[in-house]
C-alpha cells in the first residue's frame, strides 16, 4: 500500500509547478483600451493639478491605478503615435521630424510590424477609433491596411470638430469609405467607442485604440461645455477647458459600456498625451490662435521642444485587480507600450525588426524597476537629446548651436546648465548621440521638403476619395 507521503507527492510537485507557471504567465489576455489624448498640458488634468479644468473620470481612473509620472513620448504627434505603433524610435524609419503635413505624401514604412498586428496574431480583434496621422496620401498608410479590423475617425493631423474637414476636404471615414454625418468629432468618437463595445463579443480580446484629436487646435467646443466654463474669460481658454472636459465625459461614457458589458474588470486601461502641451502658438497647428492654453505646470516649455514639457506627459495605467493602485516615478517611454502589451497578452514580437522598447509591466503593475536606463527624446540631423540615469543632454546644432546638461533627480525642470561643470558626462552622451545618427534613417520630411515648398505644404490634403481612390484594399 502506497504511503500518505508518497501519495501526496505528486500533489506537492503540481502545486509547485503551478506556482512557478503563475509566476512566468499573466491571466487570461486582457481587454486593452488604449486612450490617447492629442496636445495635452501637463497640468490640465485634475490627478496633476489643474485649477479650472474638471475631469473626474479621469482622475479616478488615476487614483485607482498605477499614476505613471516619468512616462515619455516625442516632442511631436506623428513621432509619438509612430513609436506607440512600431515599439521603435522614429529615427529608425524617417518619421522622427516635424509631422506628416497635409502635403505630405509619406508614411510609416510598411515594412514595420505594428501593435495591432502583433495583438491580431495573438487573437485580439482589433479596432481604431480617432486620430491616425501616420500617412493619409496613399490608403496602404491607414489603419485598416496597418493591422486594424475597423477604423472610424481621421487620417490627417487636424481638422474642424464639426464640418470634419480640412482645407474644406473631407477627412472623416470608416473603414476606408468617407462618412458625412453631423456632430462634434470628440462625442461623436466616444459614441461610437461605446456601439463598438455594446457589439463585441466579450470572449474574444478586444484591442481598442482611442485616439482623440482632443484638445487639440483648432479650439472648438459645443456650446454646452462653453457655458460650462463661462468663468474663463479668455475664449481660448475656454474652449480648450470645454474640449478636455468633453473627452473626459466621453471617456466616462466607454467606461459604463465596459461595465455594461460585463468587461470592465477584464479590461487594462493606458492613458497619456502624445506629446506636451502647446507653448508656442508657432506649434498649434495650422490654426491661428490668440492665446495659447495649455498649461506644463513646472515642466520646461512644451511641444515640438526637447525639454521635458514638450516629451514627459500625463499618463496611467488602470486595471482592476492586476495593478497596484499609487504613483509610478520609474522611467518608461512609449517604445515600451508595444513589448509590454504584447506580453500582457501572450502575443510574440518575432515579427518585429529590433525593438528599442522593453517589458516595462513590472513597473506599472507593482512599482518596480523599469529596467530602463536610457531615454532617447530625439534624434534629427539638427538635434538630440538623450537621458542616461539621471543626466540629461540637450544638443542643438543649428546655429546658434548650444550645448545644454541637466541633472533630471536634482532638476527635474531643467533650470540649471550643466554642461560647463560636467564636460566629461557631455562627451559621453554626445557620443552616443552620434552613434545613434549614423543608424538614422534621413527624415521624410526633409526628402521632401523641398518640393512640398513649392506645392504649398498645408495646401488641400491629398486624401483618396471614391472618385480617386488609392490602390490598396483593406
Amino acid at each position: 500500500m502506497m504511503s500518505p507521503r508518497i501519495r501526496s507527492f505528486p500533489a506537492l510537485l503540481f502545486g509547485i509547478l503551478c506556482a512557478f507557471l503563475s509566476c512566468k504567465v499573466h491571466a487570461a489576455a486582457p481587454h486593452i483600451l488604449y486612450i490617447v489624448a492629442d496636445d495635452l498640458g501637463w497640468k490640465d488634468v485634475g490627478f496633476h493639478g489643474a485649477e479650472e479644468i474638471k475631469t473626474p473620470n479621469l482622475d479616478k481612473l488615476a487614483a485607482e491605478g498605477a499614476r505613471l509620472e516619468r512616462f515619455y513620448v516625442q516632442p511631436m504627434c506623428t513621432p509619438t503615435r509612430a513609436a506607440l505603433m512600431t515599439g521603435r524610435y522614429p529615427f529608425r524609419y524617417g518619421l522622427q521630424t516635424i509631422v506628416i503635413p497635409s502635403k505630405g505624401t509619406y508614411g510609416l514604412a510598411t515594412d514595420e510590424y505594428t501593435l495591432p498586428q502583433t495583438l491580431k496574431d495573438a487573437g485580439y480583434s482589433t479596432a481604431m477609433i480617432g486620430k491616425w496621422h501616420l500617412g493619409h496620401a496613399d490608403q496602404k498608410y491607414w489603419p485598416r491596411q496597418r493591422g486594424f479590423d475597423y477604423h472610424y475617425g481621421a487620417v490627417l493631423g487636424e481638422i474642424d470638430y464639426f464640418t470634419h474637414s480640412a482645407h474644406d476636404v473631407l477627412d472623416w471615414q470608416r473603414d476606408n469609405k468617407p462618412v458625412k454625418e453631423e456632430g462634434y468629432v470628440t462625442q461623436l468618437l466616444g459614441k461610437d467607442a461605446v456601439k463598438l463595445i455594446g457589439g463585441h463579443d466579450a470572449s474574444k480580446p478586444l484591442f481598442l485604440y482611442l485616439a482623440f484629436t482632443a484638445p487639440h487646435a483648432p479650439y472648438q467646443a459645443p456650446k454646452e461645455y462653453l457655458d460650462r466654463y463661462k468663468n474663463i474669460a479668455d475664449e481660448t481658454k475656454r474652449a480648450y477647458a470645454g474640449q478636455i472636459t468633453c473627452m473626459d465625459d466621453e471617456i466616462g461614457k466607454v467606461l459604463e459600456a465596459l461595465d455594461k458589458k460585463g468587461m470592465r474588470k477584464d479590461t487594462l486601461i493606458v492613458f497619456h498625451g502624445d506629446n506636451g502641451g502647446t507653448r508656442d502658438a508657432a506649434m498649434t497647428g495650422e490654426s491661428k490662435v490668440k492665446t495659447v492654453p495649455c498649461d506644463n505646470g513646472p515642466l520646461k516649455a512644451g511641444k515640438g521642444t526637447l525639454y521635458e514639457g514638450g516629451t514627459r506627459v500625463p499618463a496611467f495605467a488602470n486595471w482592476p485587480g492586476h495593478i497596484q493602485a499609487g504613483e509610478v516615478k520609474q522611467v518608461m517611454h512609449v517604445v515600451d507600450m508595444l513589448p509590454t502589451l504584447a506580453e500582457v497578452a501572450g502575443a510574440s514580437t518575432a515579427k518585429s525588426k529590433p525593438l528599442d522598447g522593453i517589458d516595462v509591466w513590472p513597473a506599472i503593475a507593482e512599482g518596480k524597476p523599469s529596467g530602463r536606463d536610457e531615454v532617447v527624446y530625439n534624434v534629427e540631423p539638427f538635434r538630440a537629446a538623450i537621458r542616461q540615469g539621471d543626466w540629461k543632454l540637450v544638443w542643438r546644432n543649428m546655429l546658434p548651436s548650444s550645448v545644454e546638461l541637466f541633472n533630471l533627480a536634482e532638476d527635474p525642470n531643467e533650470t540649471t546648465n550643466l554642461a560647463d561643470k560636467q564636460p566629461e558626462k557631455v562627451k559621453v552622451l554626445q557620443a552616443r548621440a552620434e552613434q545613434l545618427a549614423k543608424e538614422s534613417v534621413k527624415p521624410l520630411f526633409m526628402e521632401t521638403a523641398m518640393q512640398a515648398v513649392f506645392s504649398g505644404i498645408f495646401g488641400p490634403a491629398p486624401i483618396p476619395t471614391d472618385e480617386n481612390p488609392a490602390t490598396a484594399e483593406p
